[in-house]
Formats: structure tokens, C-alpha cells, sequence
């Protein structure tokens, strides 16, 4: 409610209140004889018009809109309307890619974890020599059998005996899109089944460290829109023969 409003019903309860009083005074002349003078002069003169029309100008409640105004006020909303509704359609499109981001890249971490986790020895775990092995050969102070290079030796896989048991064994390890995302059991993740991922495993130097003592791990994962997550991690031979 406006001032200009509530002025007006103001004075609209004031004359209704004098009106009041008057009519009481009309209807018992007895409160008349003892009334003050001024009451006296205002029953013996002629009422004044209380309708709305009798109120100054400047004093009557200004109700609606011009048209011009409520043009405006069109067009303000409807600017303002649609750039909300631009960036609630950005948000809403994209809000589904940052999730498979996000689990693309919680899977990349997984991976990367597990294989910078495993020994990084001159020879493969299972050889005779693996615990005492300083160079990786064969022969004197190497190994007995089996040298560990870039990839698993033959019939090793993640998931079943023999299994992957050193840093190089992941070099070339994939899970494609449709078979899904598996634990080392061989068991399939729920609601991962449309990713992929791969493992590259390469000799790099790192700072002081030479590459033939540094490997340089590279996951990457693929989420179903497409979209691809990178990690890279390094395992030197910092302890060659603890594991």
C-alpha cells in the first residue's frame, strides 16, 4: 500500500469518526446543550463533500501502469529470463560431463596406484635369483632365468595366477569400452562397463635418476562421451631387491 493510499483512508476514518459524533449530538440534544461552541458551529453549518472526488489532486493514490511502462517492464523480464535460462541450459548440458570426468579420473588414480605400488626388481620376483640380483642379466650377480623387461612374462595377467608381480608387467595392459572396468579379481565394476582404459610403461629419466633406474607410468582413460583423462606417475629402483 502506498502513502498516498493510506493518507487517504486515514481521512476517510477521521470524517467517518466526526461524522459519528455529530450524528450522536443531531440525535440527543441534551449532549447538544452542553456540546462545546465549536461542535455547536459545525452542526449549524453546511457539511462539507467527503466523496473521493473532493480530495486535492495531488492527495488521490496513483493505481496502474502507463502503457509505455508496461512495455518496458516486458522486455526487462524477458531479457532477464532469457539469460537465465542460457546459463541453466550450460549448466544442466555440462553437469553430466564433469561427472564422467570426475570417474574417469577416480579410475586413472586407481590404476596408477596399483602398478606404482609393485616391486621394481632386476629379475622377475619368481626368479631364484630376484632377492640377490644387482644387475639386470644374466649370469653373475643377475639373474637366474628370466630377466624383468617391459611387459609380463608369458601366461601372466592381472587377474589370475601367475599374475602381474613387477612395475613392467602393465606396460601394454587395456580394459576396452563394453567389457568394462574390472578389480583384480576379474570382477566387472557396476555403471563402469562404457569406459576404457590403457597402461603404457616406458623407461624415462627422472632428474639425477637414469632411465634405465626410472620408469615412467601413462594411464589413460576414456569416458563414453569420449572424452579422455591422462595420468602420469614414476617408479625409480629406489630398493631393486625389496618387494
Amino acid at each position: 500500500m502506498t502513502t498516498a493510499e493510506q493518507n487517504y483512508r486515514l481521512l476517510q476514518e477521521i470524517e467517518a469518526n466526526r461524522q459519528f459524533l455529530l450524528l450522536a449530538y443531531q440525535q440527543n440534544p441534551e449532549l447538544l446543550v452542553h456540546a462545546e461552541p465549536r461542535v455547536k458551529e459545525m452542526l449549524s453549518a453546511k457539511p462539507e463533500s467527503t466523496t473521493r472526488n473532493s480530495i486535492p489532486e495531488t492527495h488521490k493514490p496513483q493505481r496502474g501502469f502507463s502503457l509505455i511502462e508496461l512495455i518496458m517492464f516486458i522486455v526487462i523480464i524477458s531479457t532477464a529470463l532469457a539469460g537465465i535460462l542460457l546459463v541453466m541450459n550450460r549448466v544442466t548440458g555440462h553437469s553430466a560431463d564433469t561427472l564422467l570426468r570426475k570417474q574417469a579420473l577416480a579410475i586413472a588414480e586407481s590404476l596408477l596406484e596399483e602398478a606404482e605400488l609393485m616391486p621394481f626388481t632386476f629379475c622377475d620376483p619368481n626368479d631364484a635369483n630376484a632377492a640377490t640380483a644387482t644387475v639386470a642379466a644374466m649370469g653373475a650377480n643377475g639373474c637366474a632365468t628370466t630377466v624383468e623387461a617391459l611387459g609380463p612374462e608369458a601366461g601372466e595377467t592381472r587377474y589370475a595366477a601367475p599374475q602381474f608381480d613387477n612395475v613392467n608387467d602393465y606396460n601394454g595392459f587395456t580394459m576396452a569400452a563394453g567389457a568394462g572396468i574390472n578389480d583384480i579379481t576379474n570382477t566387472a565394476i557396476p555403471g563402469l562397463n562404457n569406459y576404457a582404459a590403457t597402461i603404457a610403461v616406458t623407461n624415462a629419466a627422472l632428474g639425477a635418476v637414469p632411465a634405465a633406474e626410472s620408469l615412467r607410468i601413462t594411464v589413460t582413460v576414456t569416458a563414453p562421451d569420449g572424452t579422455q583423462i591422462a595420468l602420469d606417475g614414476y617408479r625409480t629402483r629406489y630398493a631393486p631387491n625389496d618387494f
